[in-house]
C-alpha cells in the first residue's frame, strides 16, 4: 500500500492508518517530555535516554509486526516498548521502580519491556542485543513459526564486533530477521563521520549478502513501507534485511548531555523535520483529519500518561526479598 496516498477503496482504511500512527508517535513524545519533566523533579531516579525526535522509527517499523512478533531493543527503548503495546501504566511503574511495572521495578529506564507483547526487556549494552536478535530468530525459525523479529540499534552499534558477527550469523542461515539502524548521527558525542569510512551503515549489508536499505526516518510512511518490505521477506523465509533509517534526537544522549558538540543551526534545521509535525500535515494536507480531530488526540493521549503516573505513584515498591525472586543461578544449587 502506498501510504502517501490512498484509493478510492481504501481511503477509510487508510486514513485509519495515518492516525494510528499519528497517535503512537505523539504518545511517545508526550511519554518522554512526561518523563524529562519528572526526572527533573527528582520522582524518576536512574537516568533518561529519550527518544524525542526518533518516534517515527518505532511507530512505522511496529506498525508493521504482529503482536507474536519480537522486538529488541537499546538503552533508548520507551519508543520501542511503546510502540509494540507495552502498556503506559507498566512503562511509567517501572521507571518509577515499582512492583507493578513491566519488570518489577527492576529495569528501570534501561531495561524496559514485556514479552506478553513480544517486546523483550532492552539491553543498555551498546550492540548486544544484535546477535541476540540472531538467536531469537532462530529459534521461532526452528520452532517452523512465521514469527518475525525485529532488532533496533544505534550507528554506533555498527562498529561492534556484535553487529558483524549478529548480522553473518542472520545471514548464513536465512533467519528471519530486521535490523533497523536508527541513524541518529551521533554516537553520543561522536559524529558517525569520525569512525567510519563508509558513509551509510546501510552499505554494509552487502558484506554479508543481505539487502540494506536507507530510508528517511523522519518520513514514518516511508519507514513503514521499508520495514513493511522487509518483514514480508522475512516472514516469507527469505531471510535478513538492514534497514538503516536517518533520523535525529532532539534531545542530548542522557540527561548529562550538554550537547555543545553540534550547532543550533543543525538542530533548527532537523526539527522543520520534525516527524509529527510532518505527519500532521499530511493528514490535514489529504483532508483526513482536522485540527480538532489532533487536538482530541492530544487530550486523550495527555488523559492517558496522567493515569499512567497517578497509576505509578500509587503502586507498591518491591520488597527486599524481591531482590531474589526472577535470578537464574548459574553454579551451585538453586535455593
Amino acid at each position: 500500500m502506498d501510504w502517501q496516498t490512498a484509493n478510492e477503496t481504501g481511503v477509510e482504511q487508510h486514513s485509519l492508518r495515518l492516525l494510528s500512527l499519528y497517535r503512537t508517535m505523539l504518545t511517545i513524545r508526550r511519554f518522554e517530555e512526561r518523563c524529562n519533566y519528572l526526572f527533573m523533579q527528582g520522582q524518576i531516579p536512574s537516568t533518561l535516554h529519550l527518544y524525542i525526535g526518533q518516534e517515527a522509527v518505532a511507530a512505522g517499523v511496529c506498525s508493521q509486526l504482529r503482536r507474536e512478533d519480537y522486538t529488541f531493543s537499546t538503552h533508548r527503548p520507551h519508543g520501542h516498548a511503546i510502540a509494540k503495546g507495552v502498556s503506559l501504566r507498566s512503562l511509567m511503574a517501572e521507571l518509577y521502580g515499582k512492583r507493578t511495572g513491566c519488570c518489577k521495578g527492576k529495569g528501570s529506564s534501561m531495561h524496559v519491556g514485556d514479552v506478553a507483547v513480544g517486546a523483550f526487556p532492552a539491553i543498555a549494552i551498546v550492540g548486544a542485543n544484535i546477535p541476540m536478535a540472531a538467536g531469537a530468530a532462530l529459534a521461532v525459525k526452528r520452532l517452523g513459526t512465521d514469527r518475525v523479529v525485529a532488532c533496533f540499534f544505534g550507528e554506533g552499534a555498527a562498529n561492534e564486533g556484535t553487529f558483524h558477527e549478529g548480522l553473518n550469523m542472520a545471514a548464513i542461515w536465512s533467519l528471519p530477521v530486521v535490523y533497523v539502524c536508527e541513524n541518529n548521527l551521533y554516537g553520543a558525542s561522536t559524529p558517525f563521520s569520525m569512525v567510519s569510512k563508509v558513509t551509510q551503515v546501510a552499505d554494509r549489508a552487502a558484506a554479508y549478502g543481505m539487502p540494506g536499505e536507507v530510508v528517511d526516518g523522519n518520513d514514518v510512511c516511508a519507514v513503514a513501507e521499508a520495514s513493511g518490505r522487509a518483514i514480508a521477506r522475512a516472514r516469507a523465509g527469505e531471510g535478513p534485511t538492514l534497514v538503516e533509517c536517518m533520523t535525529y534526537r532532539q534531545c542530548g544522549h542522557s540527561r548529562s548531555d550538554p550537547r555543545t558538540y553540534r550547532s543550533k543551526a543543525e538542530e533548527e534545521e532537523w526539527a522543520k523535520r520534525d516527524p509529527i509535525e510532518r505527519l500532521a500535515n499530511v493528514l490535514i494536507g489529504l483532508g483526513q483529519a482536522s485540527q480538532e480531530t489532533l487536538a482530541a488526540i492530544e487530550r486523550e493521549v495527555s488523559a492517558a500518561l496522567d493515569d499512567a503516573v497517578a497509576f505509578a505513584e500509587a503502586s507498591p515498591s518491591p520488597a527486599p526479598t524481591e531482590t531474589l525472586e526472577d535470578v537464574f543461578v548459574l553454579s551451585g544449587e538453586a535455593n
